[in-house]
């Protein structure tokens, strides 16, 4: 009998992780949105010297042209340190912590955003959408954002952002570069929403950054409940007296 509940809880607990593991991905109803998600990014050109910070070792000039103020819906994200990335190594790009591809305005008011499917690459987002919907989804309310800081404490909170969160971040439009041993890089910023392809995306040295409101609703409590529970179940598989059922 103890086998058999231990085999029941091992087995339920792998199922609730598989669905948690779905559901804290799912994206917010529109009535859980915040009303300024509704609103198009604030954008307006500085006159700001460009200047310096060092990351890593590695000192990178900043050159801001605006400054930059968006609140938005979370739907895919990129974190550059996962171990799969291997083109933030190869530039030596530390300034790069995450790229975060955001929804926002028309797309949360038409309520297509939860018909759309997004993933992320190293320095891309993609959102795939059925032909029937293509005309209501707005590309232009829609934007991948290389998050560049050099505080360890943003840095720290904007990876905690995850998919579903309801984000506000503040910084400036900016180009960014080094020459760190001799290896040149640069990359520069999208400064419009309606551009596609290479160069699209919009790179933001941030100042501020929060999560409005956090996606998921329990489904993240319940994930790490069913990896404990599972863990549970197999230590006391473990444990039961070999060759007998109690």
């Amino acid at each position: 009998m103890a086998k058999r509940l231990v085999q029941l809880l091992f087995f339920g607990s792998v199922v609730l992780l598989a669905v948690a593991m779905w559901q804290r991905k799912d994206l917010p109803q529109y009535r859980q949105l915040e009303p300024m998600l509704l609103k198009e990014p604030e954008q307006v050109p500085v006159k700001r010297a460009p200047f310096n910070t060092t990351v890593n070792g590695v000192t990178y000039t900043i050159k801001p042209f605006y400054s930059y103020d968006l609140h938005g819906l979370v739907v895919s994200q990129h974190d550059a340190k996962t171990w799969w990335d291997y083109i933030h190594r190869e530039w030596n790009d530390h300034l790069n912590v995450m790229d975060l591809c955001v929804v926002w305005g028309n797309n949360l008011q038409r309520g297509i955003y939860k018909e759309a499917e997004y993933s992320s690459g190293q320095f891309v987002c993609y959102f795939r959408i059925g032909a029937d919907l293509q005309h209501v989804f707005d590309p232009t309310a829609l934007s991948n954002n290389h998050l560049l800081t050099d505080n360890p404490g943003i840095a720290r909170a904007i990876r905690k952002a995850r998919i579903g969160d309801q984000v506000r971040f503040r910084g400036y439009l900016a180009e960014y570069s080094h020459n760190h041993q001799g290896r040149p890089f640069s990359r520069g910023t999208s400064t419009v929403r309606n551009d596609t392809g290479n160069g699209a995306c919009e790179t933001i040295f941030v100042e501020e950054f929060e999560i409005l409101r956090p996606g998921g609703g329990p489904w993240h409590a319940i994930l790490w409940l069913a990896v404990l529970l599972i863990a549970a179940s197999v230590v006391a598989w473990f444990r039961l007296p070999l060759g007998r059922d109690l």
